[in-house]
């Protein structure tokens, strides 16, 4: 076989394989992490700064938490799970999923609620719920925590059972910020985090956080990972001052 033939095609082969490195990052690895679906946008952001100094590739499994510790408890491979409240955390523990001594508090949000009507804003929310005659959109809230700390803020309102039968319930808060911005709910409770995402609707008013629980993200290792150096990097990272910055920037609190 001709000499400079051999050579010419092991050049291509090797420029080939520098390339797929070149996308697939040098390590090779990939490090999946399961993420409350409120944390989409910052994420990505981060991920693009976050690539610019590690040599990995971040998969993100977006959704509502209770739905995302379901996945992981039934075998769905996940590095790193981020949850939107504490207690679905606390399943995966008292499942003996995650690795208790990699928990860490990562961001916190405020709960607000929206609606496509700017006039509403200034109202007393106690009045405006009541008045209100069309749907109001929550997460539902034995999977969402966002609906769940709405749930509660009604409740401690007496404003629960009143409106009960309008309720629309969402699979996460994004589908609640579209029901509104569609006009299939008048009103809904999102994270401020997700108000700001959007130019057709218009946060109301802030919920005060004496009518629910604290708003916090919890982040945790799963257990059996085969990347826990690159997940204790990330993780990490995202406690990092330029990670805070940007969570900020979202419209997350620290």
């Amino acid at each position: 076989m001709n000499f400079k033939y051999i050579l010419f095609s092991l050049v291509i082969l090797f420029s080939l394989s520098a390339c797929a490195n070149d996308e697939q990052g040098t390590s090779g690895k990939t490090l999946t992490i399961s993420a409350a679906v409120s944390l989409a946008d910052v994420l990505k952001e981060i991920e693009a700064l976050y690539r610019e100094e590690q040599s990995i590739e971040l998969t993100f499994n977006l959704g509502g938490s209770g739905t995302l510790v379901q996945q992981i408890q039934q075998g769905a491979p996940a590095d790193l799970f981020i949850s939107a409240n504490e207690e679905w955390m606390e399943t995966l523990k008292k499942n003996e999923l995650i690795l208790q001594d990699t928990y860490t508090e990562i961001t916190s949000n405020e709960l607000v609620l929206i609606a496509n009507d700017e006039n509403l804003k200034g109202q007393p929310i106690e009045e405006l719920i009541k008045n209100s005659q069309g749907k109001i959109a929550i997460g539902h809230p034995d999977s969402v925590p966002a609906g769940k700390y709405a749930k509660q803020m009604l409740e401690n309102l007496n404003l629960w059972e009143t409106i009960e039968d309008r309720l629309v319930r969402a699979k996460d808060v994004r589908q609640v910020l579209t029901y509104v911005e569609t006009g299939n709910a008048d009103l809904g409770f999102v994270y401020k985090s997700d108000a700001l995402l959007s130019e057709d609707i218009h946060l109301i008013t802030t919920i005060d956080e004496k009518w629910h629980d604290p708003i916090f993200y919890p982040g945790a290792i799963i257990k059996g990972t085969k990347h826990l150096e690159e997940a204790e990097e990330f993780l990490k990272f995202l406690q990092s001052d330029v990670a805070k910055k940007i969570f900020k920037e979202h419209g997350f609190t620290s």
